[in-house]
């Protein structure tokens, strides 16, 4: 067993509770590094929407996880906590986390289901390569050289994300190597960078209950002096998030409907596209309503001034910014604006114009997307079909999901079904 996060631990715990002999090989100093990231220290384990529900959440690829989750679902993930006597609570979208608040709980209930089983831990022990006889897997070749023989091997390594906590993709190297195919690394619930100073000026801004639409250009053809060429697409592909929270950052824009629409947008941008951005500061209201609106608070208090008259549309923060995009004098009196204005105010506060946007580095991003191609991998067992006796689990295969639970939901599942299979077969 190689690697000591979720999927790893729960493949560890599965197969010593099948009273087999369970080694599992850490390269860091101690187990769980990245999980004790996830939710922001609180850990959303899982999600408690139904299995088709759950399965759409993923990028293409949730249909292979259909029978590690119906080995071991969402409700068996809460059951397991539960019966350690770690008490779990559901907060909106269905979200389910310890009710410490703390990742370190979760962790901490893996690691004594770990001692019970009797799972023998190494740690500071880096992967150099899997060792094969006659074509199925048979030992490991550590980086000091040492040679651990086994029957079955998980390999558990995780992805590239995060890669301050260990994850480097070494496993997916390895797998390479072992002639699997290997699906291109993208970054996954990644912030996104955006050009120009808004970013700077609003960092740490959080804007509650908007919408952000993220279109494509059309691809420039080389040879065209940029012209965009007709033909690549009809111009009306657009994103348009839910209603909810979006964060600045230094660089960028993040936050929940970001990150949960960033996959889109590099693949977008992954086809040559530039893609833009643009936030509906008032998704509530139509550009009627909200016009309406506008003239009905200036006829009331027409001897105020804009930048006074905004407060009871937008944040202090924003209110500066948005006057400057807009031209309009911050202490013109709202009685003095023209038609013409106004309208401008409206088109403003339903379409921001964020201005093209670029993911930021994968090391950032909260998932890695691709990895170990499902094609190599058997899903009721999660056996290669390549080398016998070498099973995957986990973030480092080819599969990735929204935000809200569901890719620590395909961990500790895969997991289990890896450290079942391996223990069975």
């Amino acid at each position: 067993m190689v690697g000591g996060g979720p999927a790893g631990l729960m493949a560890g715990i599965r197969a010593g509770q099948l009273n087999q002999d369970v080694t599992l090989i850490e390269k860091n100093p101690v187990l769980g590094k990245k999980l004790l990231l996830s939710g922001k220290g609180r850990c959303n384990l899982t999600n408690l929407c139904g299995l088709d529900s759950f399965l759409e959440r993923f990028s293409g690829n949730g249909q292979f996880l259909r029978d590690a989750f119906k080995k071991f679902f969402n409700q068996d993930l809460m059951n397991f906590f539960e019966e350690r006597g770690l008490k779990l609570k559901v907060e909106r979208q269905k979200r389910v986390f310890p009710e410490t608040g703390r990742s370190s709980s979760i962790l901490e209930a893996l690691k004594k289901e770990l001692e019970k089983n009797k799972v023998k831990i190494i740690y500071g022990a880096k992967l150099q390569d899997v060792l094969l006889k006659d074509g199925a897997a048979k030992g490991l070749l550590l980086s000091d050289g040492r040679v651990l023989s086994a029957d079955k091997i998980i390999l558990a390594t995780g992805g590239v994300s995060y890669g301050q906590t260990g994850s480097t993709g070494e496993g997916i190297g390895i797998a390479r190597k072992l002639g699997h195919s290997v699906v291109s690394l993208r970054p996954g619930l990644v912030p996104l960078e955006t050009r120009g100073d808004y970013p700077k000026k609003l960092e740490g801004l959080t804007l509650k209950n908007i919408r952000i639409n993220f279109t494509p250009a059309p691809i420039a053809i080389q040879g065209h002096n940029t012209q965009l060429v007709r033909g690549l697409t009809d111009g009306k592909r657009r994103i348009i998030s839910e209603i909810g929270e979006l964060l600045f950052t230094a660089f960028g824009i993040s936050g929940p409907l970001v990150l949960t629409l960033s996959s889109k947008v590099s693949d977008w941008i992954n086809e040559g596209r530039q893609v833009y951005a643009q936030v509906d500061l008032k998704p509530a209201l139509s550009k009627e309503q909200l016009s309406a609106r506008l003239r009905n608070e200036f006829r009331l208090n027409p001897k105020k001034s804009l930048r006074n008259s905004l407060k009871t549309l937008l944040p202090l923060r924003l209110i500066g910014l948005f006057i400057e995009i807009a031209k309009i004098g911050p202490h013109k009196k709202v009685s003095q604006l023209s038609k013409l204005e106004r309208e401008s105010l409206v088109s403003l506060l339903k379409a921001l114009r964020l201005g093209a946007v670029k993911c930021a580095p994968i090391e950032v991003a909260m998932v890695t997307r691709g990895g170990v191609s499902l094609k190599d991998i058997n899903p009721r067992t999660m056996e290669s079909r390549r080398i016998k006796g070498l099973y995957f689990c986990g973030e480092m295969i080819d599969i990735d999901a929204d935000t809200g639970g569901f890719n620590l939901q395909a961990a500790f599942s895969t997991g289990y079904l890896a450290g079942e299979s391996a223990a069975l077969d």
